[in-house]
């Protein structure tokens, strides 16, 4: 019995599922870590905790806002400057999941300890990193591959000049590999609730509505055939639309990596 048990338990870990959530986000001005998905909530961290290391079984259900069992708001705020280059530590991200990465922001309009973010276009596209034919990118041609180096870490700048105030960080990794089915598409967004400091004047625009931007029809970019883009027998589009917030890098990986 205790074998069978052993095996049922190695057969359920996170490890052998493969899949991951952010471990740490890193500012200036402190380190905050989350709370493992399968262990108790930490009071102390700003990201909201998930309950599943595993993407939404809807994405179109508001289990895409912040992750599955990740839209509970929390007490605790991490503080960043506007300008600040910020780092989203994955910990040690194993599974081939090649696909775009993006981050979003949300303003909390009487803070973030009420605020869920799930209705509304309230979501701001400051980042994102999707597929690069070339040779500068020949090792990491999409955005998720970035996170398969050592350490695991994907960084993003708060837009310059960011009006001072609280605001959710929605920083999202999405699979392809199984995206030639409807609904196969596996998003793992992570939010985090964060103080911005040292800013300016600049407000966030209108953004999109998660759920309601990620559409399971999307041939651009989420009812996609990964090896077709691969081979270059298709175009990929990252979903969510541009990045809409001058200030911001807008391509970190891109920048960083080459394009």
């Amino acid at each position: 019995m205790l074998a069978v048990l052993s095996v049922l338990a190695l057969a359920l870990s996170p490890t052998v599922l493969a899949h991951g959530q952010l471990r740490q986000f890193i500012t200036s001005s402190g380190v905050w870590t989350a709370a493992d998905a399968y262990a108790a909530a930490n009071a102390s961290s700003p990201i909201r905790k998930l309950n599943t290391y595993g993407p939404p079984a809807d994405f179109t259900t508001t289990d895409i806002t912040c992750g599955p069992g990740g839209n509970t708001p929390v007490a605790a705020m991490a503080t960043a400057k506007a300008g600040e280059l910020v780092t989203f530590d994955w910990g040690s991200w194993s599974s081939a999941h090649s696909g775009p990465v993006m981050t979003y922001m949300a303003k909390c309009p009487n803070g973030c300890a009420s605020f869920k973010g799930d209705s509304g276009a309230v979501w701001v596209k400051i980042d994102q990193d999707g597929y690069h034919n070339s040779s500068q990118r020949a090792a990491l041609p999409w955005g998720e591959n970035i996170l398969h180096l050592n350490p695991s870490y994907y960084k993003v700048t708060i837009p310059a000049g960011l009006q001072n105030g609280e605001y959710i960080i929605r920083h999202e990794i999405l699979g392809l590999h199984v995206a030639g089915t409807r609904m196969g598409a596996q998003f793992y967004p992570n939010c985090i609730q964060v103080k911005v400091t040292n800013g300016g004047s600049v407000t966030l625009p209108t953004g999109i509505a998660l759920p309601g931007a990620y559409n399971p029809d999307d041939t651009a970019g989420v009812l996609v055939e990964l090896w077709k883009i691969q081979q270059g027998l298709a175009n990929y589009t990252i979903p969510g639309g541009p990045v809409k917030l001058a200030g911001g890098t807008g391509s970190w990986g891109t920048a960083t990596y080459g394009a």
